[in-house]
């Protein structure tokens, strides 16, 4: 059976992780909440270094854990990513990747090659840590869990060391990870920047508890439970650069639904790209508008409505097309004004497009 089979209940001191999950056998789910959600912990436990006794643990097919055995961290092949690459100081960067291959029984040469060139490693080789930035510390840490041929990559908030112009040197490098690896990721992180440019299934967590679970846009756009990536509730769109507009600096992309202006980011036309879109960018009319500064105008079909956060506000699901979704907000009283109902055909304008990789 494809896909990871994690079911796991470990009770501390004033906390408890009761999670039972089935998880896609390829591309990055995150594991996203605040602080104490129970992210790390139920990532140790994947890995073994967290005993949870009557847990069960399924990866493609292989048992890694359940009643009758619990394979230790060692005999599991996966790669664990830190928050601190640690390194051995005395090491060169070649050594410090063949060090860890040793668990391993030493994997192939060509592992080795791969990861040194996905991560773009190959001029850092003959250092010592020391005269490593922290981004090029946090990829030879990557590059070395990669090189012993996992069939699980496990990754702990790796970029939380980091300060902004760090994180964005190495989001190109884990992005091309994502495009190339035929592995399962699992990544935890609270940042909401590295969710969204990074995941395709998400596990939102908090308490010990998996409050929801599945494909990013499936989850982003629910509205009995809105995940809030950062400051307001949005989706992600996938789509692809159909156009540039040199002229005004602006790129069109096209996803499952329609296409959407944005601020060109020099990507090529053709390449794949996310957008997002908050909710409360978003907002309905009847007919098309006309004599607007808005470049982003798309038929929708009211697909369900609820109460919001503020006994004021509703967040309203649209269906775009056949396979997206778009979130508004808008006011209750805007919802009753516009006769909003379950299937009625309106606009969505929407004022602003983040693209986001």
């Amino acid at each position: 059976m494809r896909g990871i089979q994690a079911a796991f209940r470990l009770e501390r001191a004033g906390f408890t992780l009761d999670v039972d999950l089935d998880l896609p056998a390829c591309g990055v789910t995150a594991l996203f909440g605040h602080s104490g959600s129970g992210k790390t912990t139920l990532l140790r436990c994947i890995a073994g270094l967290e005993r949870a006794p009557g847990g069960r643990l399924v990866v493609n097919g292989d048992v890694w854990q359940d009643g009758h055995q619990l394979r230790p961290t060692h005999q599991r092949p996966l790669g664990y990513v830190f928050q601190e690459a640690s390194l051995f100081d005395h090491l060169s960067v070649m050594n410090n990747l063949r060090y860890g291959l040793r668990r391993v029984g030493g994997a192939s040469a060509r592992g080795l090659d791969q990861a040194v060139e996905l991560l773009g490693i190959a001029h850092l080789l003959d250092r010592k840590p020391a005269r490593l930035s922290g981004g090029e510390r946090s990829r030879v840490g990557i590059a070395r869990a990669l090189a012993v041929g996992p069939k699980l990559l496990l990754m702990d908030e790796p970029l939380a060391a980091l300060d902004l112009a760090r994180k964005q040197e190495i989001l190109p490098y884990l992005e091309r990870l994502h495009r190339e690896l035929d592995i399962p990721v699992v990544y935890v992180s609270h940042a909401p920047d590295e969710v969204a440019r990074l995941a395709d299934h998400i596990v939102a967590m908090d308490a010990g508890r998996a409050l929801a679970s599945g494909p990013l846009a499936e989850v982003l756009s629910r509205v009995d439970l809105p995940i809030r990536l950062g400051e307001d509730a949005g989706v992600v769109l996938e789509g692809v650069v159909v156009e540039r507009d040199a002229a005004w600096s602006l790129a069109r992309v096209a996803f499952p639904g329609g296409c959407l202006w944005v601020r060109d980011g020099g990507q090529a036309q053709g390449a794949t790209v996310r957008v997002r879109i908050l909710a409360r960018d978003v907002s309905l009319a009847l007919s098309p508008a006309t004599d607007t500064s808005l470049l982003n105008s798309l038929p929708v079909v009211v697909d369900q409505l609820a109460d919001d956060s503020h006994p004021a506000l509703a967040l309203c699901r649209l269906q775009v097309g056949t396979s997206s979704s778009l979130l508004s907000r808008l006011t209750r009283r805007s919802a009753a004004a516009l006769d909003l109902q379950p299937g009625q055909a309106v606009w969505a304008q929407i004022k602003a497009v983040a693209l986001i990789g």
